[in-house]
């Protein structure tokens, strides 16, 4: 009898009064990332992610680091950097000038 009652009360409830107002968005927060990659140039686009990735995260307000270990800390020589263009993506020198415009810090 008790879960009839409870059930024809939450059946009266208005449920889109809880919902969200059309047009609002919930407030968003800004998020500490950190970005780490071991991908050198024998990948050129997952070398890449880290950085486009990144620079995305930050162009949405989020403070971002890149972290690079192993073989990604050799794709921060000039020549390798201007060596790697990604499959579908910008060159990572293009990338990596909006990175550094951003002033995203990089450690290796």
């Amino acid at each position: 009898m008790e879960r009839r009652l409870l059930f024809r009360w939450l059946a009266g409830l208005p449920l889109l009064a809880f919902a969200p107002a059309r047009g609002q968005e919930p407030p968003s927060k800004k998020l500490k990332i950190m970005m780490k990659s071991a991908w050198g140039s024998d990948d050129p686009t997952r070398a890449s992610f880290p950085f486009i990735h990144g620079l995305a995260l930050a162009d949405a307000g989020h403070d971002v680091q890149i972290f690079l270990t192993g073989e990604a800390t050799n794709t921060m020589r000039k020549a390798t950097v201007n060596a790697i263009t990604p499959v579908g993506w910008p060159s990572l020198s293009e990338t990596l000038e909006k990175v550094v415009a951003k002033h995203i810090p990089i450690f290796s």
